[in-house]
């Protein structure tokens, strides 16, 4: 048995549709795993883009925590709120874009595929970390509590539509 997270909207490995990048209607994509390992208190989604230039650090597309054990899929368009209630429970951290909530993909234009790695972490404890925390406060509560880990990755790119280079 074995954790894992997929997309009804791509395919792992596959591009992301342009509904859910910044060119389009920057909303987040659907999410569902299965196989969810006994003893899980919480589950914590990072997306990043690890392919952005300049950058030392992966790229930070969204994070979102303190989602119950209970649920097993986020619904596609996220509210970008720090707090959620509906349609689930669960909290929102600052991403690079330096916003609440989900980014959508928005690579340089000409500058190719970009991978955006959606990893979502099962935790033996819940965290109660605050809304609005930034990956590495995420990253240091994490430590000791992750009971496994599933990703999916969906590629993007963006085309200059004036001379048709990708």
């Amino acid at each position: 048995m074995s954790f894992k997270l997929s997309s009804p909207a791509f395919e792992n490995g596959q591009e992301i549709g342009k509904e859910f990048s910044g060119e389009g209607s920057d909303i987040s994509p659907p999410l569902k795993w299965s196989q969810i390992p006994g003893g899980t208190q919480e589950f914590v989604l990072i997306c990043e883009d690890p392919d952005a230039p300049g950058a030392s650090e992966p790229f930070v597309h969204w994070l979102i925590y303190n989602i119950s054990p209970s649920i097993s899929q986020l619904p596609k368009g996220i509210s970008p709120q720090e707090r959620l209630d509906l349609p689930i429970r669960a909290d929102q951290g600052t991403n690079s874009f330096h916003k609440v909530g989900y980014g959508g993909p928005m690579p340089p234009v000409g500058h190719g595929w970009h991978r955006y790695i959606f990893r979502l972490f099962a935790l033996d404890a819940e965290l109660g970390i605050a809304p609005g925390a930034n990956k590495m406060q995420l990253l240091e509560a994490m430590k000791g509590h992750i009971l496994a880990e599933a990703e999916c990755m969906g590629r993007y790119q963006r085309v200059d539509s004036k001379t048709h280079v990708a």
